[in-house]
């Protein structure tokens, strides 16, 4: 593709990320939080500009591009950000029981999903980001399942609002549900969407709970690579006919993902490159998501919005459902 092609796309997304960027810092000024991530913010944004004014033809390579090979690349990047060197020394069983989780949380999210009648790539969207780590995960998952972009937004909009609500509520069941502190981190944990929620949720809790919190939190994140490796081997091996090439059931972006977190849980990697890879890998799926939301009409998203609202927050209540049992079932104190 000719680069003069993807530059009016590109600039056109760059500028929705920097809007996107700017309205979080501002967030963060009046309210000393961001409500809304950039993340969020980017797709909102292009939505309402593809939604109200449209789009001329010249930006779509750009924006596809956007779409695509950069959330592949932040995917990549994202693997140096992960290490299981932190949470081993917590025990095999809540490790165990943590993937367990995330594997229980998936198939009742998607089962829910599609019994309301969800296409299959929305309700794995949604399962995955419910279980592993909200947005992120989301946006990582998109492209080895080959989701499309009102998907996408779709389900990160509806999920972005809820996790705000769990922030929110959260502590409010730690003297309702008799939670110890210990208790009450793992819970966290096990619940919220992302490490920042993670420490906001716990904030008012004693500090043992923002650490146990914030380790069962990594663990969850720490099961994206399996999940994407096993969603990308399914994706790629369905239909009849030969199997296909390793290579093309392995994409490059979860090769670099999966080759990336082994070297940072071996420490293989410079300390100095950590900072500059995170910060990329954030800007990149920003960019990403600015571009999804150009790509999306709004009108075509909400069109699902109950639906896509209840399986949202059903799945939300089966994963603290399934969290306290697991609690119990381990004797976290």
């Amino acid at each position: 593709m000719q680069a003069n092609k993807l530059w009016p796309g590109l600039l056109l997304c760059g500028a929705v990320t920097l809007a996107a960027l700017g309205l979080e810092r501002l967030e963060v000024q009046l309210f000393h939080r961001a409500w809304l991530e950039g993340l969020v913010l980017a797709i909102l944004l292009g939505s309402l500009i593809r939604t109200v004014w449209g789009l001329s033809p010249r930006f779509d390579a750009g924006i596809h591009f956007g779409a695509h090979r950069l959330l592949e690349t932040a995917v990549l990047l994202l693997g140096a950000s992960v290490s299981a060197g932190a949470i081993f020394d917590k025990g095999p069983a809540l490790i165990g029981g943590i993937a367990l989780l995330v594997v229980i949380a998936i198939s009742t999210s998607f089962a829910i999903g599609r019994a309301f009648g969800l296409p299959t790539r929305m309700a794995l969207l949604i399962a995955c980001g419910n279980s592993i780590c909200g947005n992120s995960a989301i946006a990582a998952v998109a492209p080895a399942i080959d989701a499309e972009g009102k998907d996408v937004a779709a389900s990160i909009a509806f999920t972005a609002v809820l996790g705000v609500v769990v922030v929110l509520v959260l502590p409010l069941l730690m003297p309702l549900l008799s939670l110890s502190a210990v208790q009450y981190g793992v819970f966290a944990g096990l619940t919220v969407y992302a490490v920042p929620q993670v420490l906001a949720a716990t904030s008012a809790a004693p500090l043992a709970s923002a650490h146990i919190g914030t380790i069962v939190k990594l663990v969850r994140v720490l099961m994206l690579g399996p999940v994407l490796l096993t969603l990308s081997l399914l994706g790629r091996g369905k239909g009849g006919g030969r199997r296909p090439p390793l290579s093309q059931m392995l994409p490059w972006f979860i090769v670099g993902f999966l080759s990336l977190m082994a070297l940072r849980s071996f420490n293989l990697l410079p300390g100095f490159v950590l900072e500059p890879a995170h910060q990329t890998a954030n800007f990149f799926t920003i960019l990403s998501m600015a571009a999804l939301g150009l790509g999306v009409d709004a009108r075509s998203v909400l069109k699902a919005g109950g639906r896509v609202a209840s399986v949202v927050v059903l799945s939300l209540l089966a994963l603290g459902g399934i969290s306290l049992a697991l609690i119990h079932l381990l004797h976290v104190m």
